[in-house]
Order: structure tokens, then C-alpha cells, then sequence
């Protein structure tokens, strides 16, 4: 079972659960929590360990946010078709090959480095770090949901 697997069994994500978090609102909201959870790490050095309580605020929402909007039965729309792409991807890892396959590698790597860079930040209370790291996650996040969105495409017209 990989990482984002493991994920998805923590957020006890069902067939219903995916198709709400298919919802372009769950999608976008939770690119948004993004740099609020950055804030509330970033938040220790003003608040100290009452910054557990921002933190938590976002965990719940994450753990929410899959379960919070309308489900959306036929994907149409550019997060739909990405988050219904990354389901069957996570159901069967063999659908991502060729040059899905080189990409979503190349993602993870870059995922990696935007992580180091982030947690390297945040322990150092750097704002470079902590924004190019962000803004790396983030355009690997927005890559990956297109090309698993492809990958749904390419299985819908086959």
C-alpha cells in the first residue's frame, strides 16, 4: 500500500466520501488549507503550544472537507475528472503507465523537495523556504490532478 493509499484509509475515504471530495468546492478549499496550515505551524512563534489549536482546526477540516459537499456523480468538470483519476489510480496502480507513469515519479520528487523545503521553513521560521515550498507542492498537487484527470479521460473513451 503507498502513501497516498494509506492516506485515503486514514480519511476512511468510501465511494460516497470520494465522490463529495470529486466536488470542485472540496477540491479548491482544500488547496486553500494549504497555506493556512502553514500559518498555524508558522503560528508557534506567536501563540506557542496554542498553536495546536489552529492546527487542529485545519486537521479536522481536512478530515471534513471530503464530507462536506454535494457528491458529484459524472464527472465533468477539471477536479472532478482529477479526483475520480486519482481513485481508480489508487484502486489499480497499473492504469499509470508510459509517460503517466514518468510524470507521476517525477510529482513525487518533487513533492520531496517541496516537503524538505517546507519543514525546513517552518523549523527555521524562514518565510523563502516555506513559500517556494509551498508553491511547489502546490503546482505538483495542480499537475498530478490534471494527469490523473487525463487518466480518467483516457478510461472513459475506452
Amino acid at each position: 500500500m503507498g502513501a497516498l493509499s494509506t492516506v485515503a484509509a486514514t480519511f476512511k475515504m468510501t465511494d460516497e466520501s470520494w465522490k463529495r471530495h470529486a466536488n470542485p468546492w472540496s477540491v479548491w478549499t482544500r488547496f486553500a488549507a494549504i497555506p493556512l496550515m502553514l500559518l498555524a505551524i508558522w503560528s508557534r512563534d506567536w501563540l506557542g503550544w496554542w498553536c495546536l489549536a489552529p492546527i487542529a482546526v485545519v486537521m479536522v477540516w481536512l478530515w471534513l472537507n471530503p464530507r462536506a459537499f454535494p457528491p458529484v456523480e459524472e464527472p465533468t468538470s477539471w477536479a472532478a475528472k482529477g479526483i475520480y483519476g486519482e481513485k481508480m489510480w489508487l484502486a489499480d496502480r497499473s492504469l499509470v503507465t508510459g509517460d503517466h507513469r514518468g510524470v507521476q515519479r517525477l510529482l513525487v520528487g518533487l513533492g520531496v523537495v517541496a516537503l524538505a523545503l517546507i519543514a525546513w521553513g517552518l523549523v527555521a521560521l524562514q518565510v523563502w523556504p516555506t513559500v517556494f515550498g509551498a508553491t511547489l507542492l502546490i503546482v505538483g498537487q495542480l499537475w498530478r490532478i490534471d494527469r490523473l484527470g487525463r487518466l480518467y479521460e483516457q478510461s472513459a473513451e475506452g
